[in-house]
């Protein structure tokens, strides 16, 4: 009977003036509570860590509901609006000074406003802000228990204005659906959390500790000092704020040991070429279209001289001794660090093909990863490289072993020059090695490849030019000089190389051998003469054992699996078929770069830093010890829950993902060989029922 008197009352025309009204009332509130400077909870300056994970110090003003955030105490410098109403708070363990917590959305959408204040569209420019979280540091611990206090207080106010969460044409000051990309301090991100209910902020860790030992005075000292440390560089902090769950429909990538490996001999002989009188007409008829000084990126070479794998699969050689760079890292000595560098880079050259072979020049998009086992130090170590431009041909890489303490990325522009009776190939680029836990990068470059013998004499392949190994922390210098052999030098004077080890500009030691053999370090001051590197059937058999990824779990765009027919054809001697195959990739690539007209091409897992203007890996992460130890006594335990997913039906128009790693924790009867292995392409694994181990990808 009441809510009929209510309803005849209030006819449905002065229900909707009255609605109108009072969302106008409540929108008003806030837009005063919003602009008047006294109704302020809270403010002071904070640091607040960046999607490229380092930190801005930035001024925050806490009002009811909304955390603002300004470049200064002025309200003229706005970066971004926080909505609290759908937020967590939580604390968060940092081993820095200060004291860590983060505001999170707890389905993993939106934390942001679309518009400002005073109706701001567009904020300050800082560095990029993440779409779903803020990661929060104060400087004292006393400070910020005061402020995640004051944020719980926050959120209890926002609840007083009753404000309905729809967007229209007055739906100016309510929350927004989404974030636009525009706005320099808020990132993209889903739908807003307009959708959700109001929750309180989770009340943990909430209790006031009182001040810290350290005073106030020189924990701010401390906190204002490390704004920028290390030039702004990554921070080792653990990234645990990223989604660190294994999404339920996401399956691991199931990697299998590589049985099958090639290893040329030692020496001439398996770096020469017989070429057939059939072959021979092939390589006139090539000829008569170069010139000398000609660039041969564009030209397509004939099947037989082919290496039947993928240049970025070539590129991953230089690993199978990476447990030298693990030494490396746990050398106290920097001149035995630099040692042990120059004898991990030499480790990289003895595997060779037999015959003069040249690898496939990769697809546009082109991917390839795999990984190698430490059994001395239960880690792991991952490669994952992509070919990011066709013209000019570049390849990026990316190495990790995060809980030995090491990493390396890098890009590799490959030229290629003719000259008559004799080519170049030129890998134009360098090589960044990172010693995590000692801040030390090595900066490495590559030695060209020269062929000879084209026109006349007998096609031989070797290595040349100077190539160095500087560390600018440590001022540690390295230089190699690879030799051509000299037109009247006998079998010694084959694959020979010389250099020394410097420290600023006093010559430590020199060194002497042949690259696919004995190398000798001479110490400058003792004369002491030991061997730096020598690849005996005993060293041979330390090679760590590569894992690869199962050709059924493959994208269609990694590199096994994209080039398995002209793989499958080279190694069945069809060279006609081979041609065919690897006409129809080529073609299928010049068709989609037309269609592509003049838009630039987007690689997945690469970035181009616009300072450095170095090709950087995507998913890199800061690195942490503890949080990198990857490996429990325990192998079937899982270790990590960061993936990149390289699905059999992804392909480089479909963007980035998460990568998935499975390994078999003893050898798989399903080895590995070089031919390309039947099977449905787009067949899951089910890795549970197989017992396998998750490893971490710490990219």
């Amino acid at each position: 009977m009441k809510d009929n008197l209510i309803k005849s009352e209030f006819p449905p025309m002065v229900q909707k003036m009255n609605y109108r009204q009072e969302k106008k009332r409540a929108a008003k509130e806030l837009s005063s509570a919003l602009k008047d400077p006294s109704v302020v909870i809270m403010a002071n300056w904070l640091k607040i860590r960046g999607s490229l994970k380092s930190w801005t110090k930035l001024w925050c003003a806490l009002k009811p509901g909304v955390l603002l955030i300004y470049k200064t105490p002025k309200s003229d410098h706005w970066v971004g609006t926080v909505l609290l109403n759908a937020c967590k708070l939580i604390e968060r363990p940092s081993k820095k000074d200060g004291f860590c917590f983060k505001l999170y959305h707890p389905l993993e959408k939106s934390i942001w406003a679309v518009k400002g204040p005073k109706g701001e569209n567009v904020g300050s420019i800082t560095q990029p802000l993440p779409s779903n979280y803020l990661i929060f540091r104060a400087a004292s611990e006393s400070d910020g228990r005061c402020w995640m206090d004051a944020l719980e207080l926050a959120l209890s106010c926002s609840s007083l204005y009753k404000l309905t969460a729809k967007t229209g044409k007055d739906g100016d000051i309510s929350i927004p659906p989404a974030c636009p990309r525009s706005s320099p301090g808020s990132p993209p991100g889903g739908t807003g959390p307009e959708h959700l209910p109001r929750k309180a902020l989770a009340n943990q860790h909430m209790e006031n500790d009182g001040y810290s030992e350290k005073s106030e005075h020189d924990a701010q000292e401390d906190w204002d000092n490390g704004a920028n440390e290390n030039g702004g560089r990554l921070t080792e902090e653990s990234d645990m704020d990223q989604s660190d769950e294994l999404s339920p429909g996401l399956q691991a990538t199931a990697y299998v040991e590589q049985c099958q490996e090639e290893i040329g001999e030692a020496g001439e002989a398996s770096q020469v070429e017989t070429v057939s009188e059939e072959n021979k007409g092939l390589i006139w008829t090539l000829l008569k279209q170069l010139r000398p000084g000609m660039d041969l990126s564009k030209v397509v070479l004939p099947t037989f001289i082919l290496e039947p794998r993928s240049f970025l699969d070539k590129l991953s050689d230089y690993y199978y001794h990476a447990n030298l760079l693990s030494e490396a890292a746990r050398e106290e000595s920097a001149y035995g660090r630099i040692k042990q560098v120059v004898r991990w880079y030499l480790s990289g050259f003895y595997k060779k093909p037999k015959g003069l072979k040249k690898p496939y020049n990769p697809i546009l998009g082109e991917t390839f990863r795999c990984c190698w086992l430490h059994p001395q130090t239960d880690s792991c170590t991952f490669y994952i490289a992509e070919q990011i431009s066709h013209h000019p041909p570049i390849s990026a890489f990316y190495v990790c072993n995060k809980k030995d303490g090491f990493c390396i990325s890098g890009s590799i522009l490959a030229k290629s020059k003719f000259y008559g009776n004799s080519l170049s190939a030129i890998l134009d680029g360098r090589a960044r090695l990172m010693l995590l836990g000692r801040d030390e990068e090595y900066v490495i470059t590559m030695p060209y490849a020269h062929c000879k013998g084209i026109l006349y004499g007998t096609m031989t392949l070797e290595l040349g030019g100077k190539i160095t190994i500087e560390c600018d922390n440590t001022k540690y210098l390295a230089e190699l000089e690879f030799k051509l052999k000299p037109f009247l030098g006998g079998p010694s004077s084959v694959n020979v190389i010389s250099g020394k080890i410097q420290h600023g500009d006093d010559v430590l030691a020199t060194l002497d051998g042949h690259w696919d053999g004995e190398v000798f370090l001479q110490e400058k001051k003792s004369g002491q003469q030991e061997i730096l590197w020598n690849p005996t059937p005993e060293v041979r058999k330390t090679r760590l054992r590569r894992q690869v990824v199962r050709l059924d779990q493959q994208g269609q765009f990694e590199s096994e699996r994209l080039w398995q027919d002209v793989t499958g054809a080279i190694l069945d001697r069809d060279q006609n078929r081979a041609t065919q195959e690897k006409f129809v990739l080529e073609e299928a690539q010049r068709n989609e770069a037309k269609e592509r007209g003049d838009k630039p091409w987007i690689p997945r897992l690469f970035n181009l830093d616009p300072v450095t203007n170095e090709w950087t890996y995507t998913h890199i992460e800061p690195w942490n010890y503890i949080e990198n130890l990857l490996f429990t006594s325990n192998p079937h335990r899982p270790q990590s829950e960061r993936f990149f997913n390289l699905s059999p039906s992804s392909s480089p128009a479909q963007g980035h993902g998460t990568l998935n790693t499975v390994w078999s924790s003893s050898r798989s009867t399903d080895c590995r060989t070089a031919a390309p292995r039947p099977g449905p392409a787009n067949r899951r694994l089910d890795t549970h029922t197989l017992g396998q181990t998750k490893i971490v990808l710490p990219f």
